[in-house]
């Protein structure tokens, strides 16, 4: 069969979950086919049923959801036509197909490989399960499939446990495996979304080659629509378990039908470009933040079962000045160092080596790192953070009442002004005060972060450290939160240390901006100075890899490679 023909026609899709009051149609009447040697982009937001549609292709969709409607023709090679649908989901039939006729990559690769298990045994079992190779020729084949996906010494590697890969080494290991059954459909969900932008860059080139080789058709999840317009052949948007709009990705970007794919393309492009409500500031100023040559070195285990330990340095010798109302964004890869030099920065972790002076609102110049506890609890009244995860930093048994008010509490606020605080602080966020008794549980990410915020903002900061704040929130939260941050940092007169990995982020809400590398600040200047003009290799490098949300401006084939 042919690279174009239609390998999987799917039709009429409906997954639901019951629930104690009825059910929940995640996935609702979705139609769409995948052809070999091209790839569908299925593009969403977060609860869009994205995910839970890869999973009912397969039905393995989690209970108690189950696959109630429509049809999943399946055309494999040499094989008769059959309908997924009507599959017995724990049936002999449909295991035949997974890992076989469709593999599927998972977003996370540190959850979906076992920890205590060797990462050649865990591809061995699916050849195992779907080849009748002897042991030494699946070793030899696990061997062959981890040098096609590119990581290094594969004899070494497959007798190394996950722990012992990075990020991207994971997420390749991911795909060898998924590639181990010589699949004909490959099924992505949000692979590259944890990783960084070069390592993102990396796995789409090796995605595209792999496809290139084999001539699969690739179903790829993802909510980044630059990722959708550099390497889609065909687009399905969904919205609240709907497919909204199928085409070819051309006309999804160019000629969009509905207003909802309209708003995920015009909010991608706002982000290329700095925010138009941000005023522009003048250089320099009076400095609120001085930091001096700091280093950070960790002690940390060789490995898992060693009891050696081993000096890294996190951070190296940084320096930077952070001015009054200004937003001084630090950019990096995971691993160079960033967050902890934002948290070096409040003393929240003690430097090994530097000086860190802030300025207080009395003008008076506090050396951070020469105060003890009770002095630096004192000084971050003035210093607050607003950390990553929405989910994980807000305590799931407190109430948003007592989660905004905890600081308050701390600082030995009264009782009456700590309400009149939490009512005036959810307004300002655009939270109703009506969600005062409600628990975190009952919030989208968007709003926890909101919620967050709030909390950062109560004792009336001067200076926030933002540590990846919108990276766990969809594109059209990404820029209501920095919208929000915005106005408030004008209203407040705030200074921002704002860390990130994301170019767009940075571009869009700094006037100035760092460039980590490997504990290093590579490069230092305005925003537009450094995206428009870098000087340092490694920023060419970290720029030419950040896709853009327009299939015409392609450049992740002629992206600049850094090498040190």
């Amino acid at each position: 069969m042919g690279a174009g023909e239609i390998v999987l026609d799917v039709r009429g899709l409906t997954t639901e979950f019951a629930l104690r009051t009825g059910s929940l149609r995640a996935v609702d009447d979705v139609s769409f086919t995948l052809h070999r040697g091209r790839t569908l982009c299925v593009v969403g937001e977060s609860g869009s049923g994205k995910s839970v549609t890869a999973r009912s292709i397969l039905q393995i969709v989690p209970a108690p959801g189950r696959v109630t409607a429509g049809t999943m023709a399946l055309s494999p090679v040499g094989g008769p036509p059959v309908d997924l649908a009507v599959l017995d989901p724990r049936g002999e039939a449909i295991r035949r197909v997974r890992g076989a006729t469709i593999a599927m990559i998972f977003q996370e690769p540190m959850s979906s490989l076992s920890p205590v298990h060797r990462i050649g045994s865990q591809i061995d079992e699916v050849l195992e399960l779907h080849t009748s190779l002897d042991k030494p020729a699946r070793r030899a084949r696990i061997i062959e499939l981890l040098g096609q996906v590119e990581i290094p010494e594969p004899e070494k590697a497959i007798d190394r446990f996950p722990f012992e890969y990075s990020g991207g080494m994971r997420q390749r290991a991911m795909i060898a495996m998924a590639l181990a059954g010589e699949p004909e459909i490959l099924i992505a969900d949000e692979p590259t979304t944890a990783l960084d932008v070069t390592t993102q860059a990396e796995i789409l080139d090796l995605l595209k080659g792999l496809q290139r080789d084999r001539g699969m058709a690739v179903m790829f999840i993802t909510h980044d629509m630059g990722v959708v317009a550099e390497i889609a052949d065909d687009v399905c948007v969904m919205y609240r378990g709907k497919a909204v709009e199928n085409g070819p990705v051309e006309q999804i970007f160019h000629a969009p039908r509905h207003p909802y794919t309209r708003m995920l393309i015009e909010t991608a492009r706002r982000l290329e470009r700095p925010s138009p409500t941000k005023p522009v500031r003048p250089a320099g100023g009076a400095p609120i933040l001085t930091v001096q040559g700091v280093s950070k070195q960790f002690n940390v285990r060789k490995g898992f079962f060693s009891r050696r330990k081993e000096t890294v340095d996190a951070v190296r010798g940084a320096s930077l000045t952070l001015y009054q109302g200004e937003t001084l964004g630090i950019v990096g890869e995971s691993g160079s160092g960033k967050t902890t030099l934002g948290r070096m920065a409040m003393c929240m972790i003690a430097p090994t080596a530097g000086r860190i002076d802030y300025v207080g609102a009395d003008g008076a110049t506090m050396e951070l790192t020469a105060l003890d506890r009770a002095e630096l609890r004192a000084a971050w009244r003035e210093m607050r953070m607003i950390f990553q995860d929405p989910y994980a930093s807000l305590n799931p048994r407190m109430t948003v009442e007592q989660i905004i008010g905890e600081p308050l509490h701390n600082l030995g606020w009264p009782r009456a002004e700590i309400r009149a605080r939490i009512e005036e602080l959810l307004a300002l966020v655009g939270l109703d005060p009506a969600v005062l008794e409600r628990y975190p549980h009952a919030f989208s990410g968007g709003q926890r972060q909101r919620i967050g915020i709030a909390r950062a903002l109560a004792p009336r900061p001067r200076l926030i450290v933002a540590d990846e704040a919108t990276s766990a929130l969809d594109v059209s939260l990404r820029a209501q939160v920095l919208d929000l941050l915005l106005d408030i940092q004008q209203r407040m007169s705030l200074s921002f240390l704002f860390v990130s990995h994301d170019i767009s982020v940075i571009r869009y809400f700094c006037d100035r901006v760092a460039v980590m590398r490997q504990g290093e600040i590579v490069e230092i200047g305005s925003t537009a100075e450094v995206c428009v003009e870098p000087q340092h290799p490694y920023t060419r490098a970290l720029l030419s890899a950040v896709p853009r949300p327009d299939p015409r401006a392609r450049r992740l084939d002629a992206r600049t490679r850094y090498t040190p």
